[in-house]
């Protein structure tokens, strides 16, 4: 059998809800990480990259509603000048879908299916459109839009109220069930800031992010959303989001954002072919399910399962990726899983700080997981995220 690894990947900075990256279509967005990885190793490049030997494209999007209707992946291999004989497939699991790209792309290696593939992800949270449903009945008195941004939209009358509660409210459930305090999820809030920003700061992200210039001509270079500014002081100032009195605040929840990520992921011929170091080895997955309600700790149920595929004990992993929905998620997932250290979690910050573009974020955290462990001379690492809808998805990388 095969194995699959990350051969490189690019990504664009994630910028703000309603921000620098607001002004670039959606399908657009999707196909700059992919131009860049044409760019670095095409004919512009090394020159050891035939494009037409992409057998697919795969990306995760969540909306699906905008700009990125009809199969974004196809959209943006088009758009980034791939050859039209390379096809696209665009997958949904919800704020999972970028991983779960990255999921097939290795299932279809290992199986033998493909030898080099993308995969990645987009949301363009800032575009996302309102949209009217169709009436029920002829010559409506009046029509309602639907912001399709984030949340449940068109809910199924049918779906248990319990299920179909605000994320935030079910996050913020949690917390108060955990007896997590206003302090603790600031104080997990304001470290994600400090390391996103330490990041930066020592280069970190250089070779993976890459400028974007915007319509207007301006040019982001970093994640619009890491604060190096705030402080416990600034975060307690804030209110609450959810409830009153409640601990969830704008503040220790991850911002809306906009952003693309685009990754090689393939065989060891093919990082041979391409001159490339491979970042690291997509080694397993798990995917589960919750009520609803529990989305704020899906990813337990799936860290779990991968770790017993894998023949593994949590305090064995070297570095954990959690994704940050919310501060209640991290924390509630450490509440679960004693066996995680908790200094080897999201050590250089998280979507608290970097932003959440859905459909990009999981792959954000697999990416950076193989960087960081391949900086600290490799191990075992593992990224995990809670997902609406009550489901869990954690991936497995060895670098």
């Amino acid at each position: 059998m095969a194995r699959a690894f990350v051969l490189d990947a690019a990504r664009t900075p994630f910028g703000r809800y309603r921000g620098a990256l607001s002004g670039v279509r959606v399908d657009d967005l999707a196909a700059l990480p992919l131009a860049e990885l044409l760019r670095r190793h095409g004919s512009g490049g090394s020159g050891r990259l035939d494009p037409a030997r992409i057998e697919d494209v795969l990306y995760g999007n969540t909306n699906g509603a905008g700009e990125e209707n009809r199969n974004v992946a196809r959209m943006a291999a088009l758009l980034a000048g791939l050859p039209p004989t390379v096809p696209g497939v665009t997958v949904n699991r919800l704020c999972g879908s970028g991983g779960e790209a990255l999921v097939q792309a290795a299932r279809a290696i290992k199986a033998d299916e493909a030898e080099l593939l993308v995969a990645g992800g987009v949301e363009g949270m800032s575009r996302a459109p309102f949209v009217v449903p169709r009436a029920e009945r002829a010559m409506p008195d009046r029509m309602e839009a639907v912001s399709t941004a984030a949340g449940w939209r068109l809910v199924n009358p049918r779906m248990p109220s319990a299920w179909t509660v605000p994320l935030g409210q079910a996050a913020e459930r949690t917390a108060l069930d955990l007896r997590l305090t206003r302090e603790q999820l600031d104080t997990c809030a304001l470290r994600s800031h400090r390391r996103a920003a330490a990041a930066w700061d020592a280069g970190l992200h250089d070779g993976f992010a890459f400028p974007v210039t915007t319509p207007d001509g301006a040019v982001l270079r970093r994640d619009e959303s890491v604060r190096p500014d705030t402080d416990l002081r600034k975060l307690g100032d804030l209110g609450s989001a959810f409830s009153a009195g409640g601990p969830v605040t704008v503040g220790n929840s991850a911002p809306l954002s906009d952003g693309a990520l685009a990754a090689l992921v393939g065989t060891e011929e093919q990082a041979e072919r391409l001159g490339v170091r491979p970042w690291g080895e997509l080694a397993g997955a798990a995917s589960t399910g919750t009520e609803p309600q529990h989305f704020a700790l899906s990813a337990v149920p799936a860290i779990r399962k991968l770790l017993r595929g894998l023949g593994a004990e949590a305090f064995e992993v070297d570095l954990w990726e959690i994704n940050e929905t919310f501060a209640a998620v991290v924390l509630g997932v450490l509440e679960h899983l004693p066996g995680v250290v908790p200094e080897r979690v999201n050590v250089h910050g998280g979507a608290l700080a970097y932003g959440h573009p859905l459909g990009a974020s999981m792959p954000r955290i697999v990416l950076d997981l193989c960087r960081h462990l391949r900086h600290r001379g490799g191990g075992l690492g593992v990224a995990a995220a809670s997902v609406g809808v009550g489901q869990g998805i954690a991936l497995a990388v060895r670098a």
